[in-house]
């Protein structure tokens, strides 16, 4: 097979290192990577996937950032089309940096779909033409405890997915989870600051007006979750795992729900997520910063030289999702630890003379850095006040999630 060489540039400000190493990459061939850093050259980032969901897509389009940079900035004013064999998409920027068609569409097959943006200082980018790939669903979406090769206990999220033509071969996984959050200290009751001055220091306990016993946290996966089918017999994947989760993880503590899609990847595709996962371990390439420049198919129609970071994609994708409690997999042993240690304390109401001040307690309710628990029942002194406290998100779920149940939940 032929040897493929390609360039890469990493930016590492104010260092100067060099060094060569070989990447095997999905498709079988071995690519000799050659490093060369240098000072961080501002290039525009683009994250672009369409797939053949009927809905309002989006594009993000940023800068690439040094490693100690807070993070990218977003790139505004461009003009966002695509070129199909069905007409122009346009796109509109409704925040900084992210772009959303106009108009609900879905990709199909057999047409040319050709990415084109113009930023607002003239520059112009085009991508390569590119087409929808086969249409291969997930066949099955299943959750099993697992103790894995190091002894740790947890449970794994696996998927099936089977093409009989043998013609998709490259898939990519993503995944949005959404789990229930129960706060142990909760209580009916609120305590309120009256009066925050000395020698007031009023407090006092009022019934909560907001449920925030029970939330709903939503997180998205981060990380790059490839697969393919080339070494294999079949274009079958079983058992492929697209989430670990530790036993001891809060968020399978009580009802925990994942949606998985799909994405089938051309061999392009493929190998530009590959590459990315090897030097950056990140599955964003708008929100993470960028190790090095590796090519895809989006160039610089305005300058040959300019280097481009980002692939445009048009994918079929599928979807499932999945619910499970804990105990209907893990029956035995404690529930995972809560994310805070949630000790109860009863800090100062009053700090009394000389201080000519308030205690901690009321400080803490004003910060909103606690929650009522229970009545102190010994008497008040300068070292312990009338109420038990605990951090604020031990009574407070809707500091880790929303109080309203999603649509898609079941119990």
């Amino acid at each position: 097979m032929k040897e493929v060489k390609k360039k890469m540039k990493t930016m590492i400000p104010h260092k100067i290192v060099s060094l060569a190493c070989t990447l095997l990459v999905f498709t079988g061939c071995v690519e000799e990577v050659a490093f060369e850093t240098e000072e961080l050259e501002s290039a525009l980032v683009i994250e672009a996937i369409i797939t053949d969901e009927n809905k309002q897509h989006e594009i993000l389009l940023s800068r690439t950032y040094a490693f100690e940079a807070d993070g990218p900035t977003a790139e505004s004013g461009a003009a966002v089309t695509i070129e199909s064999g069905n007409g122009t998409i346009t796109f509109t920027e409704e925040e900084s940096g992210r772009y959303v068609s106009n108009d609900s569409f879905s990709a199909v097959p057999n047409i040319d779909y050709k990415l084109l943006i113009r930023t607002s200082d003239g520059r112009q980018y085009s991508s390569a033409n590119t087409q929808l790939t086969k249409d291969t669903d997930i066949a099955e979406l299943y959750v099993e405890r697992e103790v894995d090769d190091f002894g740790d206990d947890g449970v794994s999220i696996f998927v099936d997915s089977f093409d009989p033509d043998g013609e998709s071969q490259f898939y990519r996984f993503t995944y949005v989870e959404t789990f229930k959050v129960i706060a142990p200290l909760w209580r009916l009751e609120d305590l309120i600051v009256i009066d925050p001055t000395w020698p007031a220091c009023e407090v006092a306990t009022v019934l909560k007006e907001e449920e925030k016993r029970v939330c709903y946290r939503t997180e998205f996966s981060d990380k790059i979750v490839i697969g393919n089918t080339l070494s294999l017999s079949e274009d079958r994947l079983e058992r492929f795992q697209v989430r670990r989760i530790p036993r001891d993880d809060y968020r399978i503590t009580h009802r925990y729900s994942i949606e998985v899609k799909q994405f089938v990847q051309s061999r392009e595709a493929h190998t530009y997520y590959a590459t990315l996962q090897e030097f950056s371990g990140q599955g964003s390439i708008f929100s993470q910063s960028q190790p090095g420049f590796f090519d895809g198919n989006i160039i610089s129609e305005t300058d040959s030289e300019e280097k481009v970071v980002g692939f445009f994609e048009v994918s079929h994708v599928a979807t499932k999702r999945l619910f499970f409690n804990f105990r209907d997999l893990i029956p035995d042993g404690p529930l995972p630890p809560y994310v805070s240690g949630c000790t109860e304390f009863a800090p100062p109401r009053d700090l009394g003379h000389p201080t000519d001040r308030c205690g901690g307690l009321i400080f803490a309710l004003l910060n909103e850095e606690v929650v009522y628990t229970r009545d102190n029942p010994l008497p008040e002194t300068t070292e312990m006040g009338p109420y038990f406290v605990a951090d604020a998100v031990c009574g407070d779920c809707t500091l880790l999630g929303s109080n309203v149940v999603p649509e898609f939940w079941e119990e």
